[in-house]
């Protein structure tokens, strides 16, 4: 690649960060990718143009003959020219603006070459971990999990909390979450199980599952919910599960808990750190009067707030003080 015009390894190499970026980045590429960023001003230009191109071949592929007769024209549209001055602006790490990604971007494609985890893991705060078989499991606060894998069954005890799961397809080897005798078992889908005092709930974001109950006699169907319900089963004995409509609140508190990524559009400083702390305990305090308005173009995953830190002092020339276990004060650089 060295023999490329400079221009075209520019390009090239935004494009490979740009399907890194899709697959999920490792803490190594996190760093150079940040290093990369900020070696040259075409960099984060030439990203955020390949990026969205991406997105656009993401809509496309979600389009299906149920949504009309032909693929929306806007899917397929190129980019109108904008003047230069209507572009947005990405400059050097000392000027007054800022463009940098995400440490990871989530939903990620689960990884296969991935060790397996141990057989107990709890978090202390958001963690998310692959399983040998490419399944992904997103741990919230407090959450523990056993994991037993045989060749005829893939099997985890959440033993507290709450936790997400992505599974793997197998039909071959299914794959069950217990938790407090509720087993929850599915093919291939998304599902959230949540430990309450007296109950398991369960909410299917995609795909279908079936829940066994513990007094659930052996002959009794399987009660099975679909993607959009959710599942509340009662450890009393004989209570059959109650399967209802998901709401918008019960969606918010799973998402209150997952990372997400924000995307910031010539969004002001003070705006973006308004956002991150609504979403976070370690709250940053900018004490930088003349910097609230700085523009950020970012992609920014919203539990990453050590890597925005590092970023924005670097970008903006800010010193970060840490007060406290929760706290981050942004000051004017001496």
């Amino acid at each position: 690649m060295s023999s490329l015009p400079d221009d075209l390894r520019v390009k090239r190499t935004a494009a490979e960060w740009v399907t890194k970026h899709d697959r999920g980045l490792t803490p190594g590429e996190q760093d150079q990718f940040f290093q990369w960023l900020a070696a040259d001003p075409r960099h984060g230009a030439w990203f955020s143009r390949h990026r969205a191109g991406w997105q656009r071949l993401d809509r496309l592929a979600e389009w299906r003959p149920e949504h009309g007769s032909e693929p929306n024209p806007d899917v397929l549209a190129r980019p109108t020219h904008r003047p230069r001055w209507a572009r947005p602006l990405f400059i050097g790490a000392l000027a007054a603006s800022l463009a940098f990604a995400a440490v990871g971007f989530w939903p990620s494609a689960p990884s296969f070459n991935a060790a397996p985890i141990a057989a107990r893991t709890s978090s202390d705060g958001y963690e998310r971990r692959v399983l040998e078989d490419g399944s992904v499991v997103e741990l919230n606060h407090g959450a523990e999990i056993d994991v037993h894998f045989t060749a005829a069954e893939r099997r985890v005890v959440l033993r507290r909390g709450e936790a997400l799961f992505t599974v793997a397809k197998n039909p071959l080897r299914r794959f069950v979450v217990r938790a407090r005798g509720v087993d929850v078992r599915a093919i291939g889908t998304e599902f959230n199980v949540r430990l309450e005092p007296a109950s398991v709930a369960v909410l299917v974001t995609e795909g279908r599952v079936q829940v066994a109950p513990p007094a659930l006699a052996a002959t009794d169907p399987l009660p099975t919910a679909v993607a959009g319900e959710h599942v509340l089963v009662s450890l009393g004995a004989g209570t059959a599960p109650q399967i209802t409509k998901t709401t918008e609140a019960q969606l918010e508190q799973v998402r209150a808990w997952r990372p997400q990524l924000l995307d910031f559009s010539s969004t002001p400083l003070a705006q973006v750190l308004a956002e991150l702390n609504r979403r976070n305990r370690v709250q940053i305090v900018l004490n930088d009067p003349a910097s609230a308005r700085v523009p950020v173009v970012a992609s920014i995953r919203s539990d990453n707030i050590e890597g925005f830190v590092s970023q924005v002092t670097t970008a903006v020339g800010l010193r970060a003080e840490r007060r406290g276990e929760y706290e981050i004060v942004l000051h004017a650089a001496r």
